[in-house]
């Protein structure tokens, strides 16, 4: 199965073979998925953990912010410092000028930005490893968004989705085993 490990630390994908054997097809270049919510949930003013006030923010906005997209190509790589800085300098930028965000827009097109890059690449995965069959885990995996996101890609390629209970999603023993 192919496996996207997504948290504050790390963000890969994984292509499991057996129980002890697996390849790391791409991982984090720089700040990882969970940290990148954090970040810029911190710089809206939202507490931490960010990933869940982000998402739920974005429940009650549009995506009318224009950001970067993180490492356009085609491998497995991924790297959200430059959308974590898009956000910080547009925020920064926006309140020099006297400007209100609209947090709930921002939080929208981040989060919409930052799951796109995830799904991109596992679609990426799907259509190079002819693999059915995939498991998301770690912090971010329990955001609903990306859960919905990744369930219709599965459906595209008629492929299996295993996603732990929220429960397990969290800083556990269980997550991190």
């Amino acid at each position: 199965f192919i496996c996207v490990m997504m948290s504050g630390g790390n963000t890969q994908i994984i292509n499991v073979k057996g129980y002890t054997e697996f390849e790391v097809l791409g991982k984090t270049r720089d700040d990882a998925i969970g940290e990148a919510f954090d970040k810029v949930a911190r710089v809206v003013g939202l507490p931490y953990p960010g990933g869940p006030n982000i998402e739920k923010l974005a429940k009650e906005g549009e995506h009318t912010y224009d950001l970067p997209h993180p490492v356009m190509d085609d491998t497995y790589n991924f790297s959200y410092s430059g959308l974590k800085s898009a956000v910080i300098n547009l925020v920064h930028n926006e309140t020099q000028r006297g400007n209100d965000i609209r947090k709930a827009d921002l939080a929208k097109s981040f989060q919409d930005v930052a799951i796109d890059e995830l799904v991109r690449k596992v679609e990426l995965a799907f259509k190079n490893t002819g693999i059915k069959r995939l498991v998301i885990a770690g912090g971010v995996s329990a955001n609903g968004y990306l859960k919905n996101e990744m369930k219709k890609l599965c459906d595209k390629y008629e492929a299996e989705l295993l996603i732990p209970r929220t429960l397990y999603c969290t800083d556990n023993a269980a997550m991190i085993g």
